[in-house]
């Protein structure tokens, strides 16, 4: 089958959520990426109970705020969680956003481009040297690790703005992407990705592009949609994401409060098989090298976890 990832985030039970990572395995998805939550179990740990219950299927966090765990927390953290799942990890990190870094956690989010290049550069050395010694005006690390490390394990970032791009195709392996229409991907991300890739003296192949594509298999496309739209309007009020969205052509219907079916269906399969298969098939041609889907109820006529898993196995 082509590469297809999914998230899983846990849910009510871990025990569902093991259950549901062990479909995904069996399907034949190639990885399983959590979301760390503000208020909800420590992703790190959740994928180590996935770890334990499969053989194949990799893990990746999408992602970790690197503003709740030190540089060298985090690889103490990955290098472990690699060392669990026998190689199988992948690191993504992340700045989260100021109200959640600031209201929240009472710390200061500045030059978060800056910041991600100091923590990244940390990171990176401590997998690859066994520690590092670095001073920087965000982070500074003096340590060594004695573990073991698989010094090439991949470090993917969250990035929507064209700066924190261009310093995941620099420093990164890759990005994760979340909101982003398959236009927005092909017009603005793959550039700005392909620019830093230039300035390290890479190529743009090799560089993985993650997108959680949100899909709902369901009879109800009403309800799907009702559903959806109060996640976009969630996320329309985060400066980062409204940002991208505004760029993305959704500006006006967005500060008219009325968010279409067809920004909508652009985001998001919903419906039958073909119509969460058809946007699996746009965001690939967008330049998605992975897309990771992540099924959503919350309304009477969604299908089941499995049964949109197993729709969007054939796409």
């Amino acid at each position: 089958m082509p590469r297809l990832a999914a998230f899983i985030d846990a849910v009510k039970t871990l025990d569902e959520s093991v259950a549901r990572v062990k479909a995904a395995e069996r399907l034949g998805f190639e990885s399983v990426w959590v979301t760390q939550l503000p208020n909800a179990r420590d992703a790190a740990l959740v994928l180590a109970a996935y770890a334990h219950a499969t053989q194949r299927v990799s893990f990746g966090t999408g992602i970790l705020p690197i503003y709740t765990r030190h540089p060298t927390a985090m690889v103490q953290m990955a290098a472990t969680l690699d060392e669990v799942s026998g190689g199988r990890f992948i690191l993504g990190i992340g700045v989260s956003h100021k109200v959640t870094v600031e209201s929240m956690w009472g710390m200061h989010l500045d030059s978060p481009v800056d910041a991600m290049r100091e923590y990244l550069d940390i990171v990176r050395t401590s997998l690859r040297d066994g520690g590092c010694s670095i001073d920087g005006k965000h982070f500074s690390a003096h340590w060594a690790y004695s573990g073991p490390r698989r010094e090439e394990m991949p470090i993917m970032i969250s990035a929507l703005n064209p700066r924190m791009l261009e310093l995941a195709g620099e420093q990164a392996d890759g990005i994760v992407l979340y909101m982003c229409s398959p236009a927005y991907i092909r017009d603005h991300i793959i550039p700005a990705v392909t620019a830093g890739r230039q300035k390290a003296g890479k190529p743009l192949d090799g560089f993985e592009i993650v997108a959680a594509v949100p899909v709902s298999l369901t009879t109800d496309r009403a309800g799907g949609h009702d559903a959806f739209r109060k996640t976009v309007e969630r996320y329309a009020n985060l400066p980062y994401y409204r940002k991208m969205m505004d760029a993305s052509g959704y500006k006006a219907q967005l500060e008219a409060g009325t968010i279409s079916e067809e920004m909508l269906d652009e985001l998001a399969g919903i419906g039958d098989e073909r119509q969460v298969r058809d946007v699996v098939r746009r965001y690939r041609e967008a330049g998605v090298t992975l897309p990771a889907v992540g099924p959503f109820g919350g309304h009477a006529g969604a299908a089941g976890f499995e049964a949109t898993l197993e729709a969007v196995a054939g796409s």
